[in-house]
């Protein structure tokens, strides 16, 4: 007769099933994905700063800075991949309020251009606060939605994720940001569609969201934004003024061709007349220098991203992760297309940055917030413990 051992399991022994069973979990399509496209943002920071002349290396460049934010980016990944979103349900209210009160600090403290209150200086570095409240309204709408499966086929609580984006919005409008309050919108958006809202309510919401447009026009929008607006229906009519930046805009995306001019040799670039090349119109130098092959390698590659993000929605046994990687998407989403489509004139111009492309370090450190806690949703959906 054989004779039955019983022995201790050994922590050590334990602690490697577990985060074994973690990493089996962890999505290295998703994390791979992302890498590329911050790889692609260093690329633009890196022919953006030899074509301002300035030693790519030396302190203070668009390059070393970009290397910097991508640095404390990667911290924040692992971190909130680490960090249990569960916590996240749990003061989705007080951050929330967080939220809020990140965005009147902005009002007060902030600064921008031409009497604008959008970035907080932390000594030499400047931080927009409505980039990370992206990520927070997201969290909010998910503990909501997520919370309320099955019942938001009434209009009441529909009305009442509405509600909790309103104030946000005000407080980036105020600011003025146009482009991110038009990015929480979309987020609400793509967030009620995937949560399985009646698509009735969705479209009188949306017919109700534009019948104020006029007032909104005449009594809200600045003139700059107006301009822009207006320029967009008609650039060619004020190719000095408020059609500049989208007429050197076409111009650098239709000189670039199918295999573009190659790096730091767009003459857009080198002549420095496209306003902000850095970030609101980087793709527009990304599309000289690289050409219609660069731009395909970037649409399928944020194709993949998009798509392991729904993956990983699907797979959630947590209406919270399925709400949230979904509301991750349509930010990313709804950037990609509006900034894309500004800067070859099939939208208007609005701010909007492109994703990881954009140089900004609020706006990637957000973004890998937003993608660690996405990691942290799929790790444990194992029940593993870190």
């Amino acid at each position: 007769m054989g004779v039955i051992r019983a022995e201790p399991a050994r922590m050590t022994d334990w602690a490697a099933r577990s985060i074994g069973a973690a990493w089996r979990a962890f999505d290295l399509q998703l994390a791979a994905y992302a890498a590329l496209l911050a790889i692609l943002g260093l690329v633009m920071a890196y022919t953006n700063s030899v074509e301002q002349g300035q030693a790519v290396l030396s302190s203070g460049t668009t390059f070393v800075r970009g290397l910097m934010w991508t640095g404390i980016a990667l911290i924040a990944f692992v971190v909130t991949t680490a960090f249990d979103y569960k916590w996240l349900k749990t003061f989705a209210w007080p951050l929330y309020l967080v939220q809020l009160g990140l965005l009147v600090a902005t009002l007060f403290l902030g600064h921008g251009v031409g009497g604008s209150s959008r970035w907080i200086s932390f000594g030499p570095f400047d931080f927009q606060f409505s980039e990370l409240a992206k990520i927070l309204m997201i969290v909010v709408l998910a503990n909501y939605l997520g919370a309320r499966q099955g019942r938001l086929r009434s209009l009441g609580a529909i009305l009442g994720a509405c509600v909790l984006v309103g104030p946000p919005f005000a407080l980036v409008m105020l600011q003025p940001d146009l482009g991110s309050s038009l990015v929480l919108l979309a987020i609400l958006g793509g967030m009620l569609f995937m949560s399985g809202a009646r698509m009735l309510w969705l479209t009188v919401l949306a017919v109700g969201a534009a019948l104020p447009l006029p007032l909104i026009w005449q009594y809200v929008l600045h003139d700059y934004q107006k301009q822009r607006l207006t320029a967009f229906f008609n650039p060619s009519t004020d190719t000095q003024g408020a059609g500049f930046q989208l007429f050197q805009s076409q111009i650098a995306v239709g000189s670039g061709g199918l295999l573009g001019k190659g790096l730091t040799n767009g003459s857009q670039n080198q002549s420095s007349l496209l306003p902000v090349q850095e970030s609101d119109f980087v793709a527009a130098i990304y599309l000289e220098e690289l050409g219609f092959i660069g731009a395909m390698i970037l649409l399928i590659l944020f194709g993949a991203l998009l798509w392991r993000l729904l993956v990983s929605g699907w797979r959630s046994k947590d209406p919270f992760g399925t709400m949230f990687a979904s509301g991750l998407a349509s930010m990313i989403l709804f950037q990609l297309v509006v900034n894309l489509g500004m800067v070859i004139g099939i939208m208007p111009i609005t701010g909007i940055p492109l994703p990881f492309i954009s140089h900004g370090g609020a706006s990637l450190i957000s973004l890998a917030v937003g993608l660690g806690i996405v990691q942290s949703i799929n790790i444990r959906q194992t029940r593993a413990e870190w």
